[in-house]
C-alpha cells in the first residue's frame, strides 16, 4: 500500500519530543484497514517513508483516530525542514 500527502511540520514537547506530520484522515481508514495485519504493537503500523530525497524506515503512530508520521532529525537536516514547513509524504506499508 502507498499513501502519499502533503501535511505541516509540528512539534510534540513531551518527554521525549519529536517532530512529525500527521496523516491525512482521508488516508486514515486504509491505515487502519492494514494495521491489524502488520502491527506490531500498541498500533505502531511499519513503513517506509519519502520525504524529497530522503528514505527510511520507521513506523506510523497512532493519535486521536490518526496516524503521525515521526521525521527524525537528520532527515529534517538532509532535507532542510523546519518546523511548520508543509512537506510532500509518501508512505510505503507492506501489506
Amino acid at each position: 500500500m502507498i499513501v502519499e500527502f502533503s501535511g505541516e511540520v509540528w512539534f510534540w514537547r513531551g518527554p521525549a519530543p519529536w517532530h512529525f506530520v500527521t496523516v491525512p484522515e482521508q488516508d486514515c481508514g486504509a491505515l487502519e484497514s492494514a494495521a491489524g495485519l502488520v502491527t506490531y504493537g500498541w498500533g505502531m503500523i511499519p513503513a517506509t517513508v519519502r520525504v524529497g530525497g530522503t528514505q527510511w524506515p520507521t513506523a506510523l503512530w497512532p493519535k486521536d483516530g490518526r496516524y503521525i508520521v515521526p521525521l527524525k532529525a537528520w532527515v529534517r537536516k538532509a532535507e532542510k525542514i523546519e518546523l511548520g514547513d508543509t512537506v510532500r509524504v509518501r508512505l510505503t506499508v507492506d501489506v
